[in-house]
């Protein structure tokens, strides 16, 4: 298995390195700008209005955790009440030379309680650690769709260069158009030849023509496209460099959605640990104060201040009821969560080994398109001096020319089809 990969490598690397350092983009002034594939999928995923979802979820993150950090500081509580009574505590035993005085049925009450928290089971910690788990889920979903977007701009990219070799391919027939009218214009002028021979090759230098037209109007639809995504203009003298993917066989998948898959099981561990910290006793130390009628001595009537202090014990019992049902819950919830990462990682791989079929074919396509374009044109070299001799016609020689440039388009679309099936493979396992 091992020196098969090695071998696949190699042919891979035969086939595409060497016809793509050759049509590599060369820059001819110094007012054309070259745009790389990296380029233009940073510039996508700076354009594009899902990116500023991150600085949203930081700034609700930031500012769900100054929230919680005001758990520890000291809580301030006013209460005040004013209340009419229908009675009052009475002393009825008569006890001599003393008199007990009553209470009056309108009573007064303001005083402020301050608490601070002196033990809350790990409450606080675990809710802040919740909200930063929450954060990264929510930044992993982001990443997911702009990990989308680079394959929708690898599409547009690769078309674009798609569309400038067949421009090449065509200048090239249209070359050899040319070059069959001069000889049979010759031979028309000398009477040799009928003029038929000349008008065949005429109407298949207008038709290339109106071809390379409309592959320039398809291009321009294509790299507006991709302007829009980049939210930069692109001119004609602009051109895209051609991408030198690096292809090696590696089944480790590196998506952002199996960081997202990761993300989401620890939220749901970081939950149960929450569930734990709620159940927990809160201890915290107080001071009430405040002033009122009665005051703590209920003997009094008059308007006395006061004031408590001590430390106050909290324990809900009533969250045992549904704990273990809850975490029952979040346990089947981080199951489905595993299940979704496995088949997410299943189906990955299999397309990995699609693609990598799709890779040696490609491969091996350019390869025979090679030797393919060399017999061609050998045999339109030879067309051309039969042509020059008027052993054949017009339309042998023209045959020959449209043989050839099938050829030479073949070549390009299975390069720009390799090229195209690397950097897919790439994307899909998470390495570009």
């Amino acid at each position: 298995m091992h020196r098969l990969t090695k071998r696949l490598n190699k042919m891979v690397k035969a086939a595409i390195v060497l016809p793509i350092l050759l049509a590599t983009i060369k820059l001819n002034g110094q007012d054309k700008n070259l745009l790389s594939l990296q380029d233009a999928y940073r510039l996508a995923e700076q354009n594009y209005p899902a990116i500023r979802q991150k600085g949203l979820i930081k700034q609700t993150e930031d500012l769900a955790l100054r929230n919680l950090a005001t758990g520890y500081l000291p809580q301030l509580n006013i209460t005040g009440q004013a209340t009419y009574q229908s009675d009052v505590t009475r002393v009825d035993i008569p006890i001599p030379n003393i008199k007990v005085p009553s209470q009056s049925k309108d009573q007064y009450r303001l005083a402020a309680d301050v608490s601070q928290l002196i033990y809350d089971g790990g409450l606080i910690k675990e809710q802040k650690n919740l909200q930063q788990l929450n954060s990264a889920v929510e930044e992993g979903r982001v990443e997911v769709e702009l990990y989308a977007l680079r394959m929708r701009v690898n599409q547009i990219y690769l078309s674009i260069l798609y569309q400038d070799q067949l421009l090449k391919q065509n200048e090239l027939f249209l070359n050899d158009i040319q070059a069959g009218i001069n000889k049979v214009q010759q031979q028309v002028n000398n009477g040799t030849v009928l003029r038929s021979n000349l008008q065949v090759l005429q109407v298949q230098l207008l038709q290339t023509q109106q071809r390379a037209a409309e592959i320039r109007n398809t291009k321009r639809g294509m790299t507006d496209a991709l302007a829009l995504f980049i939210n930069m203009p692109i001119n004609e003298t602009d051109q895209l460099q051609m991408p030198m993917s690096q292809y090696v066989i590696d089944t480790v998948i590196q998506r952002p959605e199996v960081r997202l898959y990761e993300n989401q099981a620890r939220l749901f561990e970081g939950q149960q640990k929450l569930i734990d910290a709620r159940n927990q006793p809160k201890a915290s130390a107080f001071v009430q104060g405040g002033y009122g009628r009665p005051g703590l001595n209920l003997l009094s009537n008059k308007l006395d201040p006061f004031y408590v202090t001590g430390v106050r014990l909290n324990w809900s019992l009533g969250g045992f009821y549904n704990a273990k049902r809850e975490r029952s819950l979040l346990e089947i919830s981080r199951q489905t969560i595993g299940i979704q990462k496995e088949t997410f990682l299943l189906n990955t791989q299999s397309q990995l080994k699609q693609q990598q079929a799709e890779i040696a074919r490609f491969a091996e396509l350019v390869a025979s398109d090679q030797s393919i374009i060399e017999l061609r044109s050998k045999i339109k070299e030879a067309a051309k001096a039969q042509l020059e001799n008027a052993v054949i016609t017009a339309n042998d020689y023209l045959r020959e020319i449209i043989a050839e440039d099938a050829a030479r388009q073949a070549l390009a679309t299975h390069q720009l089809q390799l090229l195209q099936a690397q950097i897919n493979y790439q994307l899909t396992s998470g390495k570009l």
